[in-house]
């Protein structure tokens, strides 16, 4: 779509991340390859679960959760029994966990999902989850949350953490904030809701109706 092109949201600029099938801007590269050295000194193994992602990918992701093709959480990241019959209401359900098409900070190329790899039983399927942050990756987020703090974490921070915005915390989610922020001065609300308009999304008239609000909630308060 060229008016994603225009503010920065397409594969430009983008390499593999050695040994792995995920893109990350070139400009996070390196930083991202210091960080993972520096968790193998201490034991850990970094292991990236989704970088870049697409437009299409992420309309793909909340189709899918608007239809009950794929999982929807509730605030406690227990599934839902059934699918919401209301549409506002469920388009608020899957924004806990999944951002608008558009406005995901997956579309970057900055930002990461990542796990400790040592720490995953043989035959585990790793669902970034809190549950999983408290338990089997705590040593890990221990040491990364310790090496942000320090600023030693090479440019990486975590984002979506308690008290900001409406997205629920996602320990697991980090991002090459000065990389990041060249994609962010380049992000134009306007040009993605005519994206919307456009687009075969599932919600639209609930996305359009309250598009303001969610730019305000879901988007700007991740801007760093």
């Amino acid at each position: 779509m060229n008016e994603l092109v225009a503010f920065g949201l397409d594969e430009t600029g983008l390499v593999l991340i050695p040994g792995t099938e995920y893109k990350i801007r070139e400009a996070a590269l390196e930083p991202f390859l210091s960080l993972s050295d520096a968790a193998k000194r201490e034991g850990f193994e970094i292991r990236v679960e989704s970088s870049y992602r697409s437009f299409e990918r992420q309309l793909s992701i909340w189709n899918r959760k608007a239809t009950g093709k794929l999982t929807l959480l509730d605030s406690k990241g227990i599934p839902f029994k059934e699918l919401l019959n209301d549409e506002d209401v469920l388009m608020r359900a899957i924004l806990l966990w999944s951002a608008l098409p558009g406005a995901s900070r997956h579309h970057f190329g900055s930002d990461l999902d990542v796990v400790d790899a040592t720490a995953i039983p043989d035959g585990y399927e790793v669902k970034l989850t809190e549950e999983e942050c408290c338990g089997m990756f705590a040593p890990f987020h221990e040491w990364l949350t310790s090496k942000i703090k320090a600023k030693e974490s090479f440019g990486f921070d975590r984002v979506f953490v308690p008290g900001r915005g409406s997205i629920r915390p996602e320990p697991w989610h980090i991002s090459h904030i000065p990389t990041a922020r060249n994609l962010q001065d380049a992000f134009d609300p306007q040009s993605l809701r005519l994206i919307y308009e456009h687009s075969a999304m599932a919600l639209k008239n609930a996305v359009l109706t309250h598009f303001d609000e969610l730019m305000k909630s879901t988007v700007f308060p991740y801007f760093l």
